[in-house]
Order: structure tokens, then C-alpha cells, then sequence
């Protein structure tokens, strides 16, 4: 019995292992090494340090999720874009004709080339998420920070997705 664990195991090894450049969170490159430019600010409604919070957050998931390299330069995939949408906006409305629930909606293009498969490209490719919060509440404090980093969150999730493990629409 104790044989047969090991012989279990080693047989599973030698099945993770021939599976080639593949993750768990099936993310497939051959790339080393990736870099994430600036992302402008374009929307009609700017907010402050929304670039910043949103590239960091795309470098720390790709970081999280795959085994590549941050590089400020010179990046096997390279990433880039612009925020064209950030807007709030009433979802449904009250007897009073006030909102009873309010929407922020975040949109962004992004650019994508991987140098080591030209195919992989995506130009333009757009992605938004939304956050939905009482009517009554304003959008500040801790309840703005749960609604960045919630759409934030999604769409990097789903630009790695489209980008990194041709889950492509």
C-alpha cells in the first residue's frame, strides 16, 4: 500500500509535468516577462488615481496568476489601453422619483501584443464592469473603495482571461 502512494504520485507528477508551459488557472505562454503601460485616464468623468489604482491592480493579478516577470520594458507581453468610462447612473427608481439604487460603471480599451505569438494580439478590445450601491448612499469613503475594487478586480480577471488563456469572445 505504501508503494502504490508513491506510485500514485509519480505517476500524477509525470502527468503535470508533460502538460507543457500550462498553469492551474489555465493561463498558457511562453512568455518570460511582462509589462503594463500607462493606462490614460480618457473618460468623459475623471477620477483621480484611477489609472494608477488600475494598473497596479492588473500587474499584481498577472503576478498572482502566472509565473511571468514584471518588466518596465522590453516586455514579452505588453499591455496598454486607455479608462473610457467612468459613470454613475440611476438603475431603478422610487415612487418619489429619486434612485433607488445607483450604478458606477467602469470601461476600458485595452491593447495587448505578445512578442513570442503575433496572433495573440488584441487592439481596442473594450471591457466594463459595474458596481451597484443604494440610492440613498454616496459614492465616497470605504463604500467607493468596495466598488473600485470590485470592478477592478473583474476586469483585470477578464482581461487576463482574454489575453493570457485565449478565452477570446
Amino acid at each position: 500500500m505504501k508503494y502504490l502512494k508513491h506510485i500514485y504520485l509519480l505517476v500524477v507528477s509525470i502527468i503535470i509535468l508533460s502538460c507543457g508551459p500550462y498553469s492551474l488557472t489555465g493561463i498558457q505562454t511562453d512568455a518570460k516577462t511582462f509589462q503594463v503601460n500607462r493606462f490614460e485616464n480618457n473618460a468623459p468623468t475623471v477620477e483621480p488615481g484611477l489609472e494608477r489604482d488600475f494598473k497596479l491592480a492588473l500587474e499584481d493579478l498577472i503576478q498572482n496568476q502566472t509565473n511571468l516577470s514584471l518588466v518596465t520594458s522590453g516586455g514579452d507581453v505588453v499591455y496598454g489601453g486607455e479608462i473610457t468610462t467612468y459613470q454613475i447612473s440611476p438603475t431603478t427608481a422610487t415612487k418619489k422619483s429619486t434612485a433607488a439604487q445607483n450604478r458606477l460603471t467602469i470601461a476600458v480599451k485595452v491593447d495587448f501584443h505578445n512578442t513570442r505569438k503575433e496572433s495573440d494580439h488584441l487592439d481596442n478590445k473594450s471591457f466594463s464592469f459595474y458596481y451597484d450601491y443604494p440610492g440613498n448612499l454616496q459614492l465616497i469613503g470605504r463604500q467607493k473603495t468596495t466598488a473600485h475594487t470590485e470592478i477592478l478586480e473583474r476586469l483585470t480577471q477578464d482581461i487576463i482571461n482574454a489575453s493570457l488563456s485565449n478565452w477570446q469572445d
